[in-house]
């Protein structure tokens, strides 16, 4: 049987982008024979421990030497980065740490690498896989999530058990558009597309780039999940040799869906009128889309053969994880949540969604996407709207265009870009944004942070911004 490495044995690999996947694959592939190159913007912090261990550090770079024969990319490097638009102009294959992890992949006893089950979306990833690992853990499975979320893909498929098989017979996988992009030989045992809405069209140069790179994780799978309540992503399955889809509606044959408060099975259970898997009520994550979430994860878990029994107790056990519909307080009859995760008006709107009133706050960075039809859709809901973030005006006009009636505060932020003395300090404005909000809210509403727009105007991530939000809500009680 042959190594993870056999295919790289005496190559030069160039690792392009030294966050947390790019560290980790420059870590696998110095334990291989593989000379390994090093390159980023700025020498961070792991580059003397790479180089220690043999790697050649290059700095910034924009023309791949001659002799690298593989490139392994960071997500966020565009293609029309000049070292990645060189390296494909001169036919040096590049490739994203996901797709390195499916070549690197060991066998296990039975001489096949642990099955991959991998979720891809605009929203929901996250929750979907985390739902997925806790089903196969419940069913008695060694699994993990990981890929977008979790560790990175090149330590799960080579990381060995004590006896040296490998660690994991499972591995719930996360995949973003940008990691797809870099992807060509994926075979995942199932896939799934919960949803396409309008996002990274910066990155992509166009919505059909970025659903076309969405995708490519249903090329090679054997089964194909889709939320039939996504137009986008139903279509992306229709002519799939095993196209399942999700519905909180009866499900058809085929499909995954509810029926009178449980959720049931009619694409892979043996009776044809179907297979309860569970009751709705034991869900304890909120929402429509959590449902339809917990579909797609059910789903993946029936193509690997997961028994009912399991699928029930994983979902039953899942809490939900950080900054996602996550109920912080109750101040003064005031429910507060923190959806930081919403990062997109799609996710937004999902969250809005689970709740009757609402005094929401949004704002941020919007990436290129228009909010008009998420204010239009949510507009009869909301008792009141605060907004911060360096596109905060494009939110108010659509207000004033959709919900006129709406009172609207908005808060400045000190997004502009400038990290100068006179510049507000990330607690201190989200304290204001919440008391601001708490002003219009009433006993029986909830406050909600679901900004529809990504954070790093104001905040470092999406977790910074959940967290002062948290801070505040805790100081208000």
């Amino acid at each position: 049987m042959t190594g993870p490495g056999s295919l790289l044995a005496g190559r030069t690999v160039l690792v392009a982008g030294l966050g947390v996947s790019g560290v980790a694959a420059a870590r696998v592939l110095l334990g291989l024979d593989v000379r390994v190159l090093l390159t980023d913007a700025a020498q961070v912090p792991a580059v003397t421990e790479l180089t220690a261990a043999g790697a050649t550090w290059l700095g910034a770079v924009d023309t791949a030497p001659a002799d690298v024969d593989l490139v392994v990319t960071s997500p966020g490097w565009r293609p029309d980065n000049p070292l990645l638009a060189d390296a494909a102009a001169r036919g040096i294959e590049v490739v994203g740490e996901p797709e390195l992890a499916w070549r690197l992949r060991i066998a296990g006893a039975d001489g096949a690498p642990a099955p991959w089950l991998a979720v891809t979306g605009t929203n929901g990833k996250t929750t979907t896989v985390t739902m997925l690992e806790a089903i196969l853990l419940a069913a008695g499975r060694r699994a993990v999530a990981a890929g977008n979320v979790g560790r990175p893909l090149v330590e799960v498929v080579t990381a060995r058990a004590d006896d040296g098989t490998p660690a994991f017979d499972a591995v719930a996988v996360e995949l973003s558009s940008f990691q797809l992009h870099w992807s060509s030989s994926l075979a995942p045992t199932a896939a799934a597309v919960l949803n396409v809405a309008d996002d990274h069209t910066d990155w992509h140069g166009s919505f059909p780039a970025y659903r076309d790179a969405k995708a490519r994780i249903l090329e090679h799978a054997p089964v194909a999940v889709a939320d039939a309540g996504d137009p986008v992503a139903a279509r992306l399955v229709e002519g799939h040799a095993r196209p399942v889809t999700v519905t909180l509606g009866e499900p058809a044959p085929g499909q995954l869906g509810v029926r009178a408060g449980t959720l049931v099975d009619r694409a892979f259970a043996d009776d044809p009128a179907g297979e309860v898997l569970m009751q709705r009520s034991e869900l304890q994550v909120p929402g429509p889309h959590n449902t339809v979430n917990a579909l797609a994860a059910a789903a993946l878990a029936r193509a690997l053969g997961v028994p009912a029994v399991a699928v029930a107790r994983g979902l039953a056990g899942f809490r939900g994880g950080a900054h996602r519909n996550v109920l912080v307080a109750t101040v003064d009859g005031v429910d507060y949540v923190d959806d930081s995760k919403a990062t997109n008006p799609h996710a937004a709107g999902a969250s809005l969604a689970a709740y009757p009133r609402v005094v929401w706050i949004a704002g941020g960075l919007l990436k290129g996407a228009d909010v008009d039809p998420l204010v239009a859709a949510v507009g009869p809901r909301l008792a009141g709207v605060v907004l911060l973030g360096r596109d905060r005006a494009e939110i108010a006009r659509s207000l004033a265009r959709h919900a006129p009636s709406v009172p609207v505060v908005e808060i400045p932020s000190g997004d502009d870009g400038r990290m100068d003395a006179g510049r507000p300090d990330p607690a201190t404005t989200m304290a204001r944004v919440v008391a601001a909000a708490a002003e219009l809210a009433s006993p029986g509403d909830t406050v909600l942070l679901a900004p529809a727009a990504a954070s790093m105007d104001v905040f470092r991530d999406y977790h910074h911004r959940g967290e002062a939000f948290a801070d505040a809500v805790r100081a208000l009680g």
